[in-house]
């Protein structure tokens, strides 16, 4: 093949960006579109009847024809390669000609793929949060009616319907942990923690639900009474969770788990283990253990949660500096295992009081026109033994907040016919005692910007949905225990 044959294809395809060079099946080189019509237009004459092997990049860029794209991409930023090698050729097992491809496409086609795949998974983070919201909003419903006198059926449906959203709402809540995890996004607060504390919280946590099974755990803790670390305590826990759903999916028995501290000049060590006795093919649930996402597992709903959290205890012990281990016992059952260095931290501060409105019972208009997220601000307003009334969206609010009878107006942002700032704004306008009532925004939208918008209408402060009660506690606390103050400095 001569250059004047390759200029001929190039000319009749515009679209070709480059050609390989094939030799008995084999490539032995490439032509560069670019690169090679420069030269032609510079020195065409001289290099029409030369053969295209005197001009041809005769050390391609050969790739595997079975190479997943992402590995490939990855390879490009790991491989220094010369500029001009816009191109890649594809071969099969052989070694044999498979195909000619080139790299700006190939990048922007992964570039596009790897953005729609982040914006369809944060849509799934989002969808899995708004979920999440509604369930802490049917928990709030079934924690108010176990405390109404019911029938014996009835009672059971509800602990029934109360079990099954916590456990969604916890599969959801590792799910999206998982995710964040995948994209090394996952929280981690490190705080002083007293592993006495840990050990007493992970009995607590399991001992009912395991008796309720039909097995027993016993919880052991080794170390000094008064160890402190200094690590984020919710994420330990969910890896003792991981752990001990593992061996509770497998069978009734007897389940041993173990936290061990050892201090030394580097740190804390702790080595944590979860033994169980239960029967059970041992190459199965070690699959379980290391290969938790299997795709056999994700097909029953039950294997999928336990290979979630399992998954995410994994991520978390990596990010600790530490790593899950199995071995199978003699006798029965296996013994899972995990160890990691932590820093050692001063623990003396006395334990945390139960959240606390403040000094008063207050009187609250909620505001918010979904009706299940307006019964969980009630059920939280009881809890702080504080009454409440609602409305359902923001000119219900403005004639409610005129009265001037609420010590605090909880205020949704999104509603029909009027929204919470300019509702905010309308009350802040009236004058008298409605107008110097805090207002404080319920909203999911909390980025900087919005606070600055919220504030700016007049608001005190904001609470996320979906709310959390000791976030809640302490916003109320802060403006009720305020008034109280404002009101006796009057008197």
């Amino acid at each position: 093949m001569s250059c004047q044959d390759v200029w001929a294809t190039f000319d009749a395809d515009p679209r070709a960006f480059s050609v390989a060079v094939v030799d008995n099946r084999r490539p032995i080189g490439v032509v560069y579109r670019d690169v090679f019509m420069g030269v032609m237009a510079v020195a065409r004459e001289t290099l029409h009847d030369r053969p295209i092997a005197d001009v041809m990049d005769r050390d391609p860029r050969l790739v595997d024809v079975n190479t997943e794209l992402s590995a490939f991409v990855d390879n490009l930023a790991d491989r220094p390669s010369p500029v001009f090698r816009t191109s890649f050729v594809a071969i099969d097992e052989a070694g044999d000609y498979a195909g000619v491809g080139g790299l700006n496409s190939l990048l922007a086609s992964y570039r596009r793929r790897q953005s729609e795949a982040n914006d369809a998974m944060a849509l799934v983070e989002r969808m899995a949060t708004d979920i999440t919201h509604h369930l802490n909003g049917v928990l709030a419903i079934t924690e108010r009616l176990e405390q109404q006198r019911l029938t014996p059926d009835a009672s059971a449906f509800v602990r029934a319907i109360g079990d099954t959203s916590r456990d969604m709402g916890a599969m959801l809540g590792r799910a999206i942990d998982l995710h964040r995890s995948a994209l090394g996004q996952l929280p981690m607060n490190a705080t002083a923690l007293r592993l006495r504390d840990l050990a007493d919280a992970v009995e607590a946590r399991w001992s009912a639900r395991a008796a309720e099974g039909g097995s027993t755990l016993l919880f052991s803790y080794d170390g000094d009474p008064e160890c402190g670390v200094e690590v984020d305590g919710e994420r330990l826990l969910q890896v003792f969770d991981a752990l001990i759903e593992s061996a509770l999916a497998s069978g009734r028995g007897v389940i041993e788990a173990c936290l061990q501290a050892r201090i030394s000049v580097d740190g804390v060590h702790l080595d944590g283990s979860v033994r169980d006795n239960a029967t059970g093919l041992a190459e199965d649930r070690l699959a379980r253990i290391f290969a938790p996402l299997g795709a056999a597992r994700i097909e029953d709903r039950t294997e999928m949660a336990l290979g979630v959290g399992m998954a995410l205890a994994h991520r978390i012990m990596h990010s600790l500096g530490g790593e899950v281990k199995a071995e199978v016992n003699r006798g029965a059952g296996l013994t899972v295992r995990f160890a990691f260095v932590a820093p050692s931290a001063e623990t003396g501060a006395a334990p945390a009081a139960e959240p606390s409105v403040g000094p008063r019972a207050a009187h609250i208009l909620i505001v918010d026109d979904n009706a299940t997220n307006r019964m969980v601000a009630e059920a939280l307003c009881d809890m702080f033994d504080c009454t409440s009334e609602q409305a359902v969206d923001g000119m219900e609010a403005v004639e409610m907040a005129r009265s001037g009878r609420f010590d605090l107006i909880l205020m949704d942002i999104k509603m029909p016919r009027m929204d919470g700032v300019t509702a905010t704004r309308a009350i802040r306008e009236m004058g008298g005692r409605p107008a110097a009532t805090p207002i404080v925004a319920l909203t999911a939208n909390a980025d900087p910007s919005d606070v600055l918008t919220y504030l700016a209408a007049g608001m005190q402060d904001v609470v996320e949905k979906p709310i959390k009660p000791e976030r809640l506690a302490i916003v109320l606390s802060a403006l009720l225990s305020g008034d109280a103050e404002d009101e006796e400095a009057a008197a």
